[in-house]
Parts: C-alpha cells; sequence; structure tokens
C-alpha cells in the first residue's frame, strides 16, 4: 500500500507543469525559444465549428515536459512561425485523436503534421476495445479525475474564464507522460513503430482537405452525383457555411431525380427550401 501511495504521488509531480497564457507579441519570442528545442510535445486545440465550413481555431495548447503553453488564437493572428517548428520531422508530436486536432491545424494555420504518436490508438494496441476518451486514459496512468465542465463552454468569447484556462491546459499536460509510458509497453511487445505508422495515417486523415473524406463516403455514386456533392462544397466554402446547411446528403439522389422533371423547380423548392437554390441546382448541374 505504502509503495502504491508512494507511486501515486511521484506521478503526480512528474506532471506538475507551469503553464504559461500567450496572448501578445512580446510572448512569441518567448513561445518561440520554448519550442525550438524541444523534441517532444503535446498537442490539443480548443475550436468552433458550429456555423462554419471550417473550424474556427481559438486556442492552440502545446505542452512540453516543464511547461505547458495556452496560445490564445483569437488575439494572435500571426503564428506563421509554428509551421516550421511543428511539422520538423526530428520532432514528434502527442496528440489524443490526431485527426481532429489535425484538421483544425492544416485549416487554420496550414500546418501539416505527419510525425504524431496518438495516446488514444495506441492504448488501443495495448488494450483493444474501443476508443478511450482523454479522462479515461488520463484517469488510468495517474490518480486524477479531470473536469470535463469546460468541454462545451464557448471557446470563442473573451476574457477566458480561469476555469476555461485550468482545463485547456489540463488537456495537454499528461500527454507527454502517458506516451512515455505507453512507449515502453509497445516496444516490450514490438508495437510501437505500429502505432507512428497508423497515429501517422490517422493524422493524415485531419490534413487532407475536408471534401476528400466526406466524398469518400459516396463510393458508389454516379458522376452526375459526385457532381452535385462538390458544387455543393464550393458553394459551401465560398458561403463559409457548412454544407448540410445547404442540402444534406440524404437529398442528393432525391435532387438528380426531380430536377429534370418538368416541375423540377418546384419539387427542389420544396425539398431544399430555397427557390433560388433550386435554380442554381438546375443550372449548375445540367451543364
Amino acid at each position: 500500500m505504502k509503495l502504491n501511495l508512494l507511486n501515486q504521488i511521484y506521478s503526480l509531480f512528474s506532471v506538475k507543469k507551469n503553464s504559461y497564457l500567450i496572448e501578445s507579441n512580446e510572448d512569441i519570442l518567448f513561445l518561440n525559444q520554448v519550442l525550438t528545442s524541444e523534441p517532444i510535445l503535446g498537442i490539443d486545440t480548443e475550436f468552433n465549428w458550429k456555423n462554419t465550413y471550417y473550424p474556427i481555431l481559438s486556442m492552440l495548447q502545446i505542452s512540453t515536459k516543464r511547461k505547458v503553453l495556452l496560445i490564445d488564437c483569437i488575439k494572435l493572428r500571426n503564428l506563421n512561425f509554428l509551421k516550421e517548428i511543428l511539422e520538423n520531422k526530428e520532432k514528434i508530436i502527442i496528440f489524443h485523436s490526431s485527426r481532429s486536432d489535425a484538421t483544425v491545424l492544416s485549416t487554420n494555420l496550414n500546418i501539416r503534421i505527419e510525425n504524431a504518436f496518438d495516446i488514444q490508438i495506441a492504448e488501443r494496441f495495448l488494450v483493444g476495445g474501443n476508443n478511450k476518451n482523454y479522462a479515461a486514459i488520463v484517469e488510468k496512468y495517474f490518480p486524477i479525475k479531470l473536469s470535463k465542465s469546460e468541454t462545451n463552454s464557448d471557446w470563442l468569447k473573451r476574457p477566458l474564464s480561469k476555469e476555461q484556462i485550468s482545463y485547456a491546459a489540463d488537456d495537454v499536460r499528461y500527454l507527454i507522460n502517458i506516451f512515455e509510458k505507453q512507449k515502453k509497453k509497445l516496444i516490450s511487445i514490438n508495437k510501437f513503430n505500429d502505432v507512428l505508422n497508423a497515429s501517422k495515417k490517422e493524422a493524415n486523415l485531419g490534413n487532407q482537405d475536408l471534401y476528400v473524406s466526406r466524398l469518400a463516403k459516396l463510393s458508389d455514386a454516379k458522376e452526375k452525383e459526385k457532381k452535385l456533392f462538390m458544387w455543393r462544397e464550393n458553394l459551401a466554402i465560398k458561403k463559409n457555411i457548412p454544407s448540410s446547411f445547404i442540402f444534406k446528403d440524404k437529398h442528393l439522389k432525391e435532387i438528380l431525380k426531380v430536377y429534370k422533371s418538368s416541375d423540377g423547380l418546384k419539387k427542389l423548392t420544396n425539398l431544399i427550401g430555397s427557390k433560388a437554390l433550386a435554380k442554381d441546382i438546375i443550372e449548375n448541374v445540367s451543364k
């Protein structure tokens, strides 16, 4: 019992890290100096993705072995220097659920990370079963129960609350320590490189254009259906709205059935709720 308690105390001490809020141009020099020399970085993002085609990045959290850096991406717009640092093949970037964060980074900062290690994928290799959420993985390796109170809070609102800042810091605080524990176990069963390869593949899914994975779901679609799909995607990008706001995937086949009929305009208008949009569909799909 005493040994177990000592191990728990040591575990908690090992993840004690100072947090720094990066929100001014003066902070960027410090951020650059810290990140450049670090071989391993943990990354998470906070964002809003409700009414736009692309997610809106609010905060980029980066952890090192000793620090947690919380970058306010609403206040700081010139973060181009991060691309060279995070795409550096000599570094390894630790994620939980890498595809989601890779999507946010690629669409907002043009950063495409391939040198990833995903602790969610690693845990699946180690114990099997379904994907584990971040809090569950943290609790497995540390005697800590993370709060989920800020999961759905408004990350675009400023100023950020103390609770939001604490939540954001905890989202990356444990990544590197979990990676180190998982790495030892994976090496012992000769699965470490398998996890690296699977993590890279998952991150690359996030690096690609959003329409690619969506279009792949229409593998049996005919050319007209794909054409209509891409017309909708391009319009959604132009208007910066979710493509489902124009019409949902389930309407693709039905639209193609009715648009050529004598009362196609009326039927399309009833289906998607916009006469102007119905006219555009008939004009563009008919080409």
